[in-house]
Protein backbone atom coordinates (compact mmCIF):
# COMPACT_ATOMS: atom_id res chain seq x y z
CA UNK A 1 0.00 0.00 0.00
CA UNK A 2 1.45 3.47 -0.49
CA UNK A 3 0.04 6.82 1.02
CA UNK A 4 1.47 10.13 -0.63
CA UNK A 5 1.70 13.56 1.13
CA UNK A 6 1.80 16.71 -1.04
CA UNK A 7 3.61 19.96 0.23
CA UNK A 8 4.70 23.27 -1.28
CA UNK A 9 1.78 25.15 -2.51
CA UNK A 10 0.67 28.85 -1.22
CA UNK A 11 -0.03 32.16 -2.78
CA UNK A 12 2.00 33.27 -5.53
CA UNK A 13 1.56 36.61 -8.06
CA UNK A 14 0.95 36.01 -11.49
CA UNK A 15 4.59 34.99 -13.04
CA UNK A 16 5.99 33.34 -10.40
CA UNK A 17 6.79 29.88 -9.42
CA UNK A 18 6.46 27.22 -7.14
CA UNK A 19 7.70 23.54 -6.51
CA UNK A 20 4.93 21.06 -5.07
CA UNK A 21 6.99 17.89 -3.75
CA UNK A 22 4.91 14.40 -3.13
CA UNK A 23 6.57 11.91 -0.63
CA UNK A 24 5.14 8.59 -0.73
CA UNK A 25 5.30 6.33 2.39
CA UNK A 26 6.70 3.13 0.54
CA UNK A 27 8.62 2.35 -2.39
CA UNK A 28 6.38 2.77 -5.59
CA UNK A 29 6.48 -0.01 -8.43
CA UNK A 30 9.19 1.36 -11.17
CA UNK A 31 7.05 0.67 -13.87
CA UNK A 32 4.04 2.70 -12.11
CA UNK A 33 2.89 5.84 -13.79
CA UNK A 34 3.63 9.09 -11.27
CA UNK A 35 0.82 12.19 -11.92
CA UNK A 36 -0.59 15.56 -10.67
CA UNK A 37 -4.04 16.39 -11.25
CA UNK A 38 -5.34 19.57 -9.98
CA UNK A 39 -9.10 20.82 -9.36
CA UNK A 40 -10.42 24.14 -8.75
CA UNK A 41 -13.76 24.81 -7.27
CA UNK A 42 -16.64 24.13 -8.97
CA UNK A 43 -14.90 22.13 -12.13
CA UNK A 44 -14.03 18.28 -12.48
CA UNK A 45 -10.65 17.11 -11.43
CA UNK A 46 -7.87 18.03 -14.36
CA UNK A 47 -4.94 15.92 -16.23
CA UNK A 48 -1.89 18.12 -15.44
CA UNK A 49 1.00 15.55 -15.99
CA UNK A 50 2.72 12.11 -15.75
CA UNK A 51 5.70 10.07 -16.42
CA UNK A 52 7.17 7.08 -15.67
CA UNK A 53 10.42 6.57 -13.72
CA UNK A 54 12.35 5.37 -16.77
CA UNK A 55 11.67 8.43 -18.15
CA UNK A 56 11.00 6.90 -21.54
CA UNK A 57 7.29 8.56 -21.37
CA UNK A 58 6.34 12.25 -20.14
CA UNK A 59 2.47 13.95 -21.42
CA UNK A 60 1.56 17.25 -20.34
CA UNK A 61 -1.57 18.87 -20.27
CA UNK A 62 -1.81 21.67 -23.40
CA UNK A 63 -1.95 24.34 -20.66
CA UNK A 64 0.69 23.56 -18.82
CA UNK A 65 3.65 22.98 -21.62
CA UNK A 66 6.52 24.72 -21.40
CA UNK A 67 5.84 26.17 -17.74
CA UNK A 68 5.57 22.88 -15.47
CA UNK A 69 8.11 20.38 -14.99
CA UNK A 70 7.91 17.14 -13.79
CA UNK A 71 10.61 15.61 -11.71
CA UNK A 72 11.74 12.72 -9.26
CA UNK A 73 13.90 11.53 -6.76
CA UNK A 74 13.67 7.29 -6.66
CA UNK A 75 15.73 6.84 -3.76
CA UNK A 76 13.80 9.61 -1.61
CA UNK A 77 10.49 8.10 -3.00
CA UNK A 78 9.08 11.73 -4.01
CA UNK A 79 8.17 13.23 -6.87
CA UNK A 80 8.50 17.13 -7.80
CA UNK A 81 6.52 19.40 -9.67
CA UNK A 82 8.22 22.66 -10.56
CA UNK A 83 5.12 25.10 -11.63
CA UNK A 84 6.82 28.43 -13.68
CA UNK A 85 4.69 31.55 -15.34
CA UNK A 86 1.69 31.15 -13.11
CA UNK A 87 -1.64 32.25 -14.03
CA UNK A 88 -4.61 32.76 -11.85
CA UNK A 89 -6.36 29.86 -14.22
CA UNK A 90 -3.73 27.90 -12.42
CA UNK A 91 -5.59 28.18 -8.82
CA UNK A 92 -6.99 24.74 -7.39
CA UNK A 93 -5.63 22.16 -5.32
CA UNK A 94 -3.05 19.94 -6.35
CA UNK A 95 -2.76 16.36 -5.88
CA UNK A 96 -0.07 13.61 -6.90
CA UNK A 97 -1.16 10.39 -7.57
CA UNK A 98 0.30 6.57 -8.61
CA UNK A 99 -1.25 4.23 -11.11
CA UNK A 100 -0.47 0.85 -12.90
CA UNK A 101 -1.06 1.54 -16.33
CA UNK A 102 1.43 3.65 -18.45
CA UNK A 103 1.81 7.14 -18.31
CA UNK A 104 -2.35 7.63 -18.31
CA UNK A 105 -3.67 10.65 -18.34
CA UNK A 106 -7.19 9.56 -16.89
CA UNK A 107 -7.86 10.18 -13.33
CA UNK A 108 -9.49 7.03 -13.12
CA UNK A 109 -7.14 4.61 -13.64
CA UNK A 110 -5.19 6.08 -10.40
CA UNK A 111 -5.20 4.10 -7.28
CA UNK A 112 -3.38 6.12 -4.55
CA UNK A 113 -4.17 9.72 -4.12
CA UNK A 114 -2.51 12.38 -1.75
CA UNK A 115 -4.42 14.98 0.60
CA UNK A 116 -4.04 17.66 -1.87
CA UNK A 117 -2.04 21.47 -1.55
CA UNK A 118 -3.46 24.70 -2.20
CA UNK A 119 -1.99 26.52 -5.11
CA UNK A 120 -3.61 30.17 -5.07
CA UNK A 121 -2.09 32.64 -7.61
CA UNK A 122 -3.17 36.24 -7.66
CA UNK A 123 -3.33 39.08 -10.32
Amino acid sequence: QVQLVESGGGLVQAGGSLRLSCAASLRTFSSWTMGWFRQAPGKEREFVVAFNWSGSKISYADSVKGRFTISGNNAKNTVYLQMNSLEPEDTAVYYCATSPHYVTTRASDYNYWGQGTQVTVSS
